[in-house]
């Protein structure tokens, strides 16, 4: 039976990363269908929110702890500050780069989290940590030049639009970094499903809102396929890798999902060749793996110090 858990967790773990990483082709694709990225945020979060508020109600019904008005609080800037500013910068920036270098970029949350620990909580950081930092920054440059070169070859923005584009997903990347770094204390006091399914609902009704506020209705006029994209973006890339991630962490331990995540990484840049066409060059191979190797360092070097 324990056998059985851990290889469903595996599963799931991969089939979390594989949703996750399928997130930017629909986006890419939809951009393809001429939707603005405001309009596909909303309707991302409008075909997800009923389901992160069942989930709401459901764990509710199951947790007595009550919520203080310091919780909400907290629920309220973590959700603006990981899952809509995080989102929002990450949707523009896939309007300039490849997905094969946003999800690379997307991917160095981990070297982000070291630093914000190490700057907020007065942590040393090793030379092992460093060289790694060191090795995955490399890899993102060797992907920029690939992305850069790839871009103006085909009259694109070259480096000023790749360098807009990657700025405005790292900046993605160090929002979803400042809020795991601040998510650890109301994870452990309403349990991460919880916290989860209320971040996302703050961060459903900001995005929203901000459609409310800036597009008129008539921007809602698509085409059926945009509509198709934006609901599968909501279930497969949005819904159902969190709570089969939530699954794989319950029953492998999350530096083993984490681990397993790193196929992301592959899966996009696989999915990326197959549905928008992109090119795979050496260098792109090769500042993948660097990426690839300094994360998963500092992936067990973080599981070590959480075991000492």
């Amino acid at each position: 039976m324990v056998k059985s858990d851990a290889l469903l967790g595996v599963i799931f773990a991969l089939l979390a990363a594989v949703g996750f990483s399928a997130k930017a082709i629909l986006v890419k694709l939809a951009y393809l269908d001429h939707v603005d990225t405001i309009t596909l945020l909303a309707l991302r979060m409008a075909f997800a929110v009923p389901f992160f508020i069942a989930s709401a109600i459901w764990v509710n019904s199951r947790n007595a702890v009550p919520l203080v008005q310091r919780d909400w609080l907290t629920v309220l800037v973590l959700g603006l500050l990981g899952y809509f500013l995080s989102s929002l910068l990450d949707f523009l920036g896939l309007l300039y780069i490849s997905a094969g270098l946003e999800r690379l970029i997307l991917f160095l949350y981990p070297t982000m989290t070291v630093v914000l620990s190490a700057l907020i909580f007065n942590k040393s950081i090793g030379r092992k940590v460093m060289v790694a930092m060191a090795l995955s920054y490399a890899g993102i440059v060797l992907v920029f030049l690939h992305d850069a070169g790839v871009s103006r070859s085909s009259g694109e923005l070259g480096h000023a639009g790749v360098l807009l584009g990657a700025g405005l997903v790292f900046a993605s990347a160090l929002s979803y970094s400042a809020y795991l770094v601040g998510a650890g204390h109301a994870i452990q006091r309403m349990g991460a499903t919880r916290f989860t399914a209320y971040a996302s609902i703050v961060a459903s009704i900001a995005s929203i809102l901000q459609f409310v506020l800036t597009h008129p209705l008539t921007a809602l006029n698509l085409s059926v396929h945009a509509y198709e994209l934006s609901i599968a973006m909501a279930i497969f890339s949005t819904v159902l890798p969190v709570f089969l991630l939530s699954y794989a962490i319950h029953h492998i331990g999350s530096s083993s999902s984490s681990l397993i995540g790193s196929v992301g990484l592959v899966a996009t840049i696989a999915l990326a060749y197959f549905f928008l066409g992109e090119a795979v060059s050496l260098l792109q191979i090769a500042g993948t793996l660097l990426v690839l190797a300094g994360v998963v360092t500092i992936s067990l070097n973080s599981s070590k110090d959480r075991q000492s």
